[in-house]
């Protein structure tokens, strides 16, 4: 018996031995690098067959976005190439070709749209400095984070910031993505933020997104969020939260897609966080209106119920318009409808204090906002305008339906001495119905605008 299996061993080594190399490579193309290297230590012929320089080039360009230029520089061997970077960034393989290709991706569309945005951009930081920063917190970082700052530090503390901006006319906002060394500086320990790490800031609002680094206080580890403090708890640790991101993964590679797929507009060398549905869009005769919209944290907070949302509205006339056809804007009609489908209208004279002039070609845009106590509401409406020619002759243009929708939260898990939840009170109603002028983005400039004293109330 002992024979016979000996003998079939030495038969299955030999048939191995003469097979061709065609199909073997074509076996090993499917294993991953790690299974590859354990064929090498199976047999000589596997041994040579396993550092086949495709194979490694495959394994190359997948985990590590490496090219033939790339390889050229370096004059070394695929499968060499591939042992040198791994044991650099070994740890990060199962994120780093996911988040290097983001940041590749917003590069080379900054490099386009907002190239000053690129200089503010700082190398990559060094393991030693991870880990330091780790000794320094007493908490470790999660490794797609470590593994994204190993690829950029970060951004320098400048105006306009990489994670966003928004403005209104006595409100602006710009996001920094903040460096290691900022970041493990306004790492918090206090009563209802512990263990929790800035992302970003803004230095004209103060407002940082976090990232949650242990699951303590009712938020799940790698979470990322806005902070919210409870207006109406004694206690000042509670503090309730904005969910923007479940990983910094998921965080980072979603609002990239966002700003390269052109979902944020770029005005005046600045990446504004208004999200635009392609549905929303009305076209009455030659003019078309479309919609977007952004939720500003910063101005809300979930207890008590209060959501702030700005809307930005592009006016535009067909450039193939026939010239009588220009038009005045008169005024707006607003029907408003909350999640507990309670309504409001409203009705007023121009846009933001503003009566446009339509011709041909012409496009008009402008922000406006509005605030809601329901975590959704949406809004739908017309224009009224004249013709130039004949201001006996009077039409609508419709305003396509747009829906806001509050992001995820969480209330805190440490608030005591609050009044009762109040998720539903309605708002003022003198409050809802101001109407103000705001911000146009076609006519100033939105830098250096001091922070609010106090909320902004309801424009529309």
């Amino acid at each position: 018996g002992a024979c016979a299996r000996s003998k079939m061993a030495a038969s299955m080594e030999l048939s191995l031995e003469v097979l061709p190399s065609d199909p073997l490579l074509l076996i090993l193309s499917f294993l991953d690098f790690r299974d590859l290297i354990s064929c090498s230590y199976v047999s000589r012929r596997l041994h040579e067959l396993s550092n086949h320089n495709p194979l490694w080039k495959t394994h190359c360009q997948k985990y590590w976005l490496l090219t033939e230029s790339d390889k050229a520089q370096r004059n070394q061997s695929w499968k060499s190439l591939f042992r040198e970077v791994y044991a650099d960034l070994g740890r990060y393989i199962e994120h780093y070709a996911t988040l290097k290709q983001a940041w590749d991706n917003l590069k080379k569309y900054l490099d386009q749209k907002c190239p000053r945005m690129i200089v503010s951009l700082k190398e990559g930081v060094k393991e030693e400095e991870l880990d330091a920063v780790e000794a320094q917190i007493g908490c470790k970082l999660a490794n797609d984070y470590r593994c994204s700052f190993r690829i950029h530090n970060g951004q320098k503390l400048v105006v306009p910031g990489l994670m966003g901006s928004m403005a209104l006319s006595n409100h602006y906002r710009s996001e920094d993505l903040l460096d290691i060394e900022t970041a493990a500086g306004g790492f918090q320990q206090r009563k209802g933020m512990r263990q929790c790490l800035p992302l970003t800031f803004c230095f004209h609002t103060g407002l940082s997104q976090y990232m949650a680094l242990e699951s303590v206080e009712g938020r799940n580890c790698n979470e990322i969020f806005y902070h919210c403090p409870d207006q109406m708890a004694q206690d000042p640790s509670a503090i309730d939260m904005f969910i923007t991101g479940s990983s910094f993964t998921e965080w980072f590679t979603s609002y990239v897609h966002n700003v390269v797929a052109g979902e944020y507009p770029i005005i005046r060398d600045q990446i504004f966080r208004y999200v635009h549905d392609k549905q929303c869009v009305a076209t009455t005769g030659d003019i078309k209106v479309a919609v977007s919209t952004s939720f500003l944290p910063e101005l809300s907070s979930v207890h008590p119920p209060h959501f702030f949302f700005t809307y930005r509205i592009r006016i535009e006339m067909a450039k193939d318009a026939l010239p009588e056809n220009a038009c005045q804007l008169d005024s707006r009609y607003w029907k408003i409808t909350n999640a507990n489908g309670n309504v409001e209208e409203v009705r007023g004279p121009g846009v933001v204090g503003e009566f446009p002039v339509m011709s041909p070609g012409k496009v008009h845009e402008y922000a406006s906002c509005t605030t809601f106590s329901t975590t959704s509401e949406f809004m739908e409406g017309h224009y009224t305008f004249h013709r130039l020619k004949n201001k006996e002759e009077v039409f609508n243009v419709s305003i396509p339906r747009f829906h806001m929708v509050c992001p995820p939260f969480r209330k805190s898990v440490v608030r005591t001495g609050s009044a009762s939840d109040a998720s539903t009170a309605p708002c003022n109603d003198e409050e809802r119905s101001s109407d103000t002028d705001d911000y146009d983005d076609g006519q100033r400039g939105g830098l250096n605008i001091p922070a609010p004293s106090g909320r902004c109330p309801r424009h529309i």
